[in-house]
């Protein structure tokens, strides 16, 4: 008896040791990687960020890192209200998994079974795209950003507007990511449920899991603590206008902090279970997760010239890929000024989620690698140092195509009308209206009633247009003229917004 206890003892004792040194190599990870976060965010030049970790199913690790705006000592810290973006998108997916857990909608089901007046341009894919396409970026639609982005349309209308989009590629062919769909998931989910997504999402996901600081539109944020966006302007973060993305909610409106997202993250890794019950059932988490569609190297991310992956797809609210012989289940989130990112390794139960306050700041994908690397895969790699080298040799490639395009100055040359004769309205019936006003011997623009800026004279009947958002390049007016000498449009990126008839 004495020796079995004796053995008792010291087997207790070699299993303490063994969690004690578990813990201590834990905690040495963690105070490596938020070292390295201080340092790589000043590399980017970050005013603020906030980062969660989830570990085995625990939060091991929640930050705010910098200040909320720039030039300012309002630090961030983990209750610090930033942008989810698209990483939204998931949280849409799961409240379609649960209506379907509900037997009130099926992801094979025609969309115009519950939005019978929804159109695209094409019948045959307005009468065969599914609940499920609608998460797939694979309609044959291409961006339509234009429709909510520096506009005033409401989501209704933006809706409408979709029927006028010609296709960019065949049905199911391809892949471009698309943000309005997300949009008709949410109509689909207030026709079926009766509720508005955000009150939705609000009562099915955040109230459950405790998620008390998230807000799922813009304009419910009457938060103090929140982070300002910033863009880089003369390799500088400068301060820009809080952009919003509360008309097409579904797609990218959510507001939260690192300490309410980490609950989200811990809930999704684990089948969706939170306090003994689920979100959706175990079948449906799976399927959420299960790749729907591949996505062409040329709709992936750039990272991927240096991860390699061997599989890039798309499942219902998730990029994915393979990294070191596991799949990544991954998302970005990007409005103007703000970017987020969540990923998560299921079967390593591990999860990851980043908000940054700068505009495109890809640290964000080197944080996402080097987590994996120090606490679950294994690896040394300064993802930093090498996607900052990629990402910067990219600008730099960007910014020379951009000048190519900037058309060929005729010097000594002069408007060949006088400049009230160019004032007036232009219309295009997808893209909107511009207001041309002459005020103070200056010609102003403002575009769909919100974007401003000021027009001053390049050659002959084109203008060169500075905008009030300093973080927007200069356009270039090409006023159209008849044969009467009278301007009947104006061409900007090739498209042409035709003056409007009657007073103006």
């Amino acid at each position: 008896m004495k020796k079995l206890f004796t053995i008792l003892c010291l087997t207790g004792a070699f299993t303490s040791l063994i969690a004690q040194n578990h813990q201590s190599s834990l905690q040495a990870d963690i105070n490596a990687f938020d070292n390295y976060v201080q340092k790589t965010m000043q590399d980017w030049q970050i005013p603020g960020m906030a980062v969660a970790i989830v570990k085995n199913n625990e939060i091991i690790f929640s930050k705010g890192y910098g200040v909320r705006e720039i030039g300012t000592n309002k630090k961030v810290d983990t209750k610090t209200i930033f942008v989810c973006a698209s990483t939204t998108k998931a949280m849409t997916a799961v409240c379609m998994g649960i209506l379907a857990d509900e037997g009130k909608v099926n992801w094979n089901d025609p969309v115009i079974k519950y939005l019978p007046d929804f159109k695209l341009y094409d019948p045959y894919v307005t009468r065969e795209l599914t609940i499920q396409d609608l998460f797939l970026h694979n309609s044959g639609v291409g961006n339509t950003d234009y429709l909510w982005s520096d506009n005033t349309l409401s989501s209704d209308e933006i809706l409408t507007k979709m029927q006028l989009v010609k296709p960019s590629y065949s049905f199911r062919s391809s892949f471009i990511y698309q943000n309005i769909f997300y949009l008709v998931a949410g109509k689909v989910i207030e026709r079926v449920s009766g509720k508005p997504w955000h009150i939705f999402v609000k009562e099915k996901i955040f109230d459950p899991l405790g998620m008390s600081r998230t807000k799922a539109l813009l304009s419910d944020v009457k938060e103090e603590n929140q982070a300002m966006p910033h863009f880089l302007i003369n390799n500088k973060p400068t301060r820009v206008e809080m952009g919003t993305a509360d008309a097409i909610a579904p797609a990218g409106s959510v507001n939260s902090c690192a300490d309410d997202i980490a609950l989200w993250m811990q809930c999704m890794i684990d089948s969706s279970k939170y306090k003994n019950t689920r979100l959706v059932k175990p079948a449906t988490w799976l399927y959420l997760l299960q790749p729907k569609t591949i996505v062409p190297a040329s709709e992936f991310y750039p990272t991927q010239t240096i991860t390699k992956p061997g599989f890039t797809t798309y499942a219902i609210g998730w990029f994915q890929q393979d990294y070191k012989g596991h799949k990544l289940n991954f998302h970005t989130g990007s409005l103007a000024g703000a970017v987020a990112i969540h990923a998560q390794i299921p079967d390593r139960k591990f999860g990851i989620y980043i908000f940054e306050n700068l505009d495109h700041a890809e640290l964000r994908h080197a944080l996402m690698f080097k987590a994996i690397d120090l606490f679950e895969l294994g690896g040394t790699t300064d993802w930093s140092a090498s996607f900052k080298t990629m990402y910067d040799s990219l600008k730099l490639a960007n910014s020379q195509r951009d000048s190519t395009n900037v058309p060929t100055r005729i010097g000594s040359t002069a408007p060949l009308l006088n400049l009230q004769s160019y004032a007036g309205i232009f219309e295009d019936e997808l893209y909107g209206s511009i207001k041309i006003e002459f005020v103070n011997n200056q010609l102003k623009a403002t575009i769909n009633n919100t974007l401003h800026g000021s027009l001053t004279h390049f050659h002959f009947n084109t203008f060169k247009t500075i905008y009030t958002k300093i973080e927007y390049p200069a356009d270039y007016y090409n006023f159209q003229l008849n044969e009467h000498a009278m301007v009947t449009g104006i061409e900007i990126k090739g498209v042409i917004y035709k003056r409007k008839e009657g007073k103006q």
